[in-house]
């Protein structure tokens, strides 16, 4: 079970043109009128520490929730969750989000896939059309952190459609790098990287699961895995 892919695999399914799609692409626009922070993609580089510290200390918040201890979290628990942390999600939008994060199809979502959702669930919860604008998921420092994953997708999202491009991403990454000749190869890698569907533009859920491996998250998981095989 669980998020954990090999290099280049992609995850099962699209959620492209679905509501979910929809109102995370709508959120993000309106999050993009306000601007970015970041100056350049360096400045996304020196904050992953920071960002990898706060995300590790989500692990509490996911074993809490992982009711029967089994390394990943089902619809029933994730309801059960929101329940707790008052996120006021209808059934149908609880559904979606799980779909769209149980990248593997398993019916259980490891760490890496719920901080994902937590995440988009911080972007959604914003959306002032939504049922759920004036929830509140109690935890500021961690709110902070998706605040700055979200800023620095809106970096990237220069022409602020909700989404990222190939040439976005090299211009992003041009920036950075002064113009230096492996520039383009970088922006391409780092591209490629989020870009699981292969369809040329990247949304915030794929830019998420690609932020989680670079700064290590999905290491997180194989150490607990390896523990509990040698326990």
């Amino acid at each position: 079970m669980g998020g954990v892919m090999d290099k280049g695999e992609s995850p099962k399914g699209s959620i492209t043109e679905t509501k979910l799609e929809t109102k995370m692409v709508e959120a993000m626009q309106r999050r993009a009128s306000d601007g970015s922070s970041m100056k350049s993609f360096n400045n996304i580089i020196l904050k992953f520490p920071k960002i990898d510290e706060s995300l590790r200390k989500c692990k509490d918040i996911f074993q809490q929730f992982d009711e029967d201890a089994n390394g990943a979290i089902d619809l029933e628990e994730l309801k059960r969750c929101f329940h707790k942390l008052e996120i006021n999600f209808t059934e149908e939008e609880i559904n979606d989000l799980f779909g769209a994060c149980d990248i593997n199809e398993d019916m259980g979502m490891k760490f890496n896939e719920f901080i994902v959702l937590l995440c988009l669930v911080y972007l959604l919860k914003g959306d002032p059309t939504a049922l759920h604008a004036k929830s509140c998921m109690g935890m500021p420092n961690l709110e902070a952190t998706f605040e700055t994953l979200v800023d620095a997708f809106v970096f990237l999202d220069k022409n602020k459609d909700g989404y990222v491009s190939k040439s976005e991403m090299i211009h992003a990454i041009n920036e950075t790098t002064s113009g230096e000749r492996s520039s383009g190869r970088i922006a391409m890698k780092r591209f490629e990287e989020m870009d699981w569907d292969k369809n040329g533009m990247v949304n915030f859920k794929e830019f998420l699961f690609a932020f989680t491996r670079w700064v290590g998250i999905d290491d997180v998981e194989d150490e607990d895995e390896e523990g509990e095989e040698t326990a």
